[in-house]
Order: C-alpha cells, then sequence, then structure tokens
C-alpha cells in the first residue's frame, strides 16, 4: 500500500479523468492530485519517486486520451493559481505552465504585445504547447521563448535558459517530468491590430476545425512541414470514418471526434485504420500528436 497520508487534502483514489480531457473519455486515475503549491508539487514527485508510483502531469487536457481501463498513476493536476499567473514586464512575459493559450494570448494582445497571435485556436496551455512546439507552418511557439523553468528528473527546480533550449516540428527538448512556467520575449504593438489578427485567424480555424465537439487537438504530426497529415488523411478517403463512436472529422481530417457513446478503444482502433490506411495508399507513417494515457 502507497503511503500518501501527509498528502490526502490533495490527493483523491480512483478518481475519473473523463471530466478533465477534452475528448471526455477513458478510465479513472489511480490517484488524481491538484497540488497548491510549488512546494507541495515537489514534495510530492519526491514521495511518488520513493514509493515507485508513476507519475503523469495533466493540465488543459487538449493533447490526452485516456484508455478506458484507466491509468496506473499519480496524475497531477495542474490548476492552482502557483501554475496560473501571467506578469507582464515591459516586452517579457512569464506565464505558469497551467496557463490557457487563450488566456496568454488574450493577456499579451490587451497588454499591447504581438508575436502570440498564431496560436489564436490551438487548444491547450503553455506547458503542452512548449513541450510540443505549438504553432502553424510559418511559426512556433519556440521561436519566442527566452528560458524555461523546471522539475528536472532529480525532483531539482532548474532553469532552462535560451541556449539550453531546442525546437523542432511539434518538439522541443522540453521533456523533464515538469514544466512550471517560461518567459517570452514580445514586440511591441497597437492592441487593436493584435485583435484584428487575432480574429482573423480565428475565423479561418472556426471555419476548418471541429469546434463544439468532444474531440481533442490534431492526432497526427505533419510527416515533413510541407505534407499536413490532415492532406494525407483526407486524400486517403478517410473523412467521415466510423469506428464504432469515433470519427474522423468531416471539417479536418486530422481530428477524430467521439460521438456519444464513444469508447477510448474506438478512438484507439480509428488511429490505427488511419495510419495503415495512410502508410499502405502514400508511404508515410504518421506519429501521434496526441499522447495516449
Amino acid at each position: 500500500m502507497h503511503s500518501f497520508d501527509d498528502f490526502r487534502a490533495i490527493i483523491k483514489a480512483d478518481e475519473p479523468l473523463a471530466p478533465h480531457i477534452w475528448f471526455r473519455l477513458g478510465g479513472p486515475a489511480a490517484f488524481l492530485a491538484r497540488p497548491r503549491t510549488l512546494d507541495e508539487l515537489v514534495g510530492l514527485l519526491r514521495r511518488c519517486h520513493q514509493e515507485q508510483v508513476p507519475v503523469k502531469i495533466l493540465s488543459g487536457g487538449s493533447n490526452v486520451l485516456v484508455r478506458d481501463e484507466g491509468v496506473q498513476a499519480m496524475v497531477i493536476h495542474l490548476e492552482s493559481p502557483a501554475f496560473s499567473d501571467v506578469t507582464v514586464r515591459d516586452n517579457i512575459v512569464e506565464a505558469g505552465a497551467a496557463v490557457p493559450l487563450t488566456a496568454l494570448i488574450s493577456q499579451t494582445a490587451r497588454a499591447g504585445l504581438a508575436g502570440l497571435e498564431f496560436l489564436t485556436g490551438i487548444p491547450g496551455t503553455v506547458g503542452g504547447a512548449l513541450r510540443g512546439n505549438a504553432g502553424d507552418r510559418q511559426v512556433a511557439i519556440g521561436q519566442l521563448v527566452r528560458k524555461a523553468t523546471v522539475i528536472d528528473a532529480s525532483d531539482e527546480i532548474q532553469v532552462r535558459d535560451r541556449d539550453d533550449l531546442s525546437f523542432a516540428d511539434r518538439a522541443s527538448n522540453l521533456d523533464e517530468p515538469v514544466i512550471l512556467s517560461a518567459e517570452f520575449e514580445l514586440e511591441g504593438s497597437d492592441p487593436e491590430a493584435v485583435v484584428r489578427r487575432m480574429r482573423r485567424i480565428w475565423i479561418v480555424k472556426k471555419e476548418n476545425q471541429p469546434y463544439g465537439h468532444q474531440s481533442s487537438g490534431c492526432m497526427f504530426k505533419n510527416p515533413t512541414p510541407d505534407v499536413p497529415a490532415g492532406t494525407l488523411i483526407d486524400q486517403a478517403g478517410l473523412k467521415g470514418t466510423r469506428v464504432g463512436g469515433a470519427e474522423v472529422s468531416d471539417r479536418h481530417a486530422n481530428f477524430i471526434v467521439a460521438q456519444p457513446g464513444a469508447k477510448a478503444d474506438d478512438v484507439l482502433h480509428l488511429i490505427d485504420q488511419i495510419r495503415q490506411r495512410v502508410w499502405q495508399q502514400f508511404g508515410y507513417e504518421l506519429e501521434l500528436q496526441l499522447q495516449v494515457w
């Protein structure tokens, strides 16, 4: 039996995860913890390592699919103000890992700072966006990062300066157990001009993505910058394909929509079907952008 008695105030056992992820699917976590402070988080991570309990970090839940049988791990939900503050000093913005991208963009726009508008319509939080170097074909979040604060594999808090960071297409070297915060360097601009650019981006995204449905962010990474995964899936004739309650979106083929009654297993089988078809027809092996727990 694992000993987490001194963390009883922040831990629930056998806790449903579906309400916390965009898909609204999947089974429970063996433990779900909501640390309220950085000290609580560090202490809990150390205890998990002592007890040999695996750890998963959950923030916005837009990039996660939980299997139907659930997760045998300590799922740490970063949501408290300790991990979701935004501070602006001149053109430097510091944001906690749990800050939703929508909040980060709107706060920087109000402060008359430009550079993050391309993140409009991208789901998730600062931590997830950093780890996966979120962006579009022209620009990604990694280009604007000055430094990131993390908890490393030894449960020590470390600051990774720009020179220590590397970013690639939908990837970074920020693979630490926990990303705590990041600092961005932006450019001064007219707030109204920034908002107008955000609106234009939002209109395009809204027309082409399945907002208002149970889904996550994009399923697959683009095989190359010039070959979008969604285009390959579309050209393979897979839009609208269903397995159980899971369906390839007819708006954008790189999204899977969960219809009422869907199971996580339906999504997983549909993912396998998509990968197999794209490989057979085009010779590309699609890599998941989604995390499967």
